[in-house]
């Protein structure tokens, strides 16, 4: 693999990132409760953001990706956990309380929920069964491609989430007033909501 090979994956991988899918509003979600200064609160959600991520494109890159898409039964069992869970958080932060004292998930389950957000996503494993291959040689050892591309994502995912978690802290403090909280969570419920609604509509390729 070239370097420019390497540049173009790192510029489409960034280019996918930075636009806030279910993950990140979790990780959104949860860092607003997290007073300024205290952002290491939140770095057991980027854990789990890089977790699910390293799980999801090494699963595809395995093949687990031709598997869903060969396999109606397969597809379907992953969609409908996927979709169930997406709405659960939806519900979960649509009725989150909005008060000064609002919790913060324990390190514990704030990975956890981050985790299966990520890794549970059939659209996820299909885009990188169909994007990563664009960028490996066949005239080279796959293994050595596979695991450059792999740490490359998953590194490029987790200061992604981090940036997220970082920028969504710092805008606490000026989203005090419950109202402005309420909507947050509404938003971002509504969001992830509609995400599981979306993936409980998939229909393989």
């Amino acid at each position: 693999m070239t370097w420019a090979t390497w540049a173009a994956f790192c510029a489409a991988a960034i280019a996918m990132l930075v636009i806030p899918g279910p993950t990140i509003l979790l990780v959104i979600g949860q860092s607003l409760g997290v007073a300024t200064g205290r952002w290491r609160r939140v770095l057991p959600l980027v854990a789990g953001v890089a977790a699910g991520d390293a799980l999801a494109m090494t699963v595809s890159l395995a093949g687990l990706g031709a598997v869903l898409a060969a396999s109606a039964h397969a597809f379907t069992v992953l969609k409908w956990v996927g979709a169930a869970y997406l709405v659960w958080l939806g519900i979960k932060l649509w009725r989150a309380p909005v008060g000064d004292a609002a919790p913060v998930l324990p390190p514990g389950r704030a990975a956890r929920q981050a985790f299966v957000v990520t890794a549970l996503n059939p659209k996820g494993i299909a885009f990188f069964t169909a994007f990563v291959p664009q960028f490996l040689n066949a005239g080279q050892p796959f293994l050595p491609q596979a695991a450059l591309l792999t740490v490359t994502f998953v590194s490029l995912g987790a200061v992604n989430a981090a940036a997220y978690a970082v920028l969504a802290g710092r805008l606490s403090g000026a989203v005090q007033r419950p109202a402005m909280r309420r909507g947050f969570n509404r938003l971002g419920g509504g969001v992830l909501i509609t995400a599981g609604v979306a993936t409980a509509a998939m229909r393989r390729a």
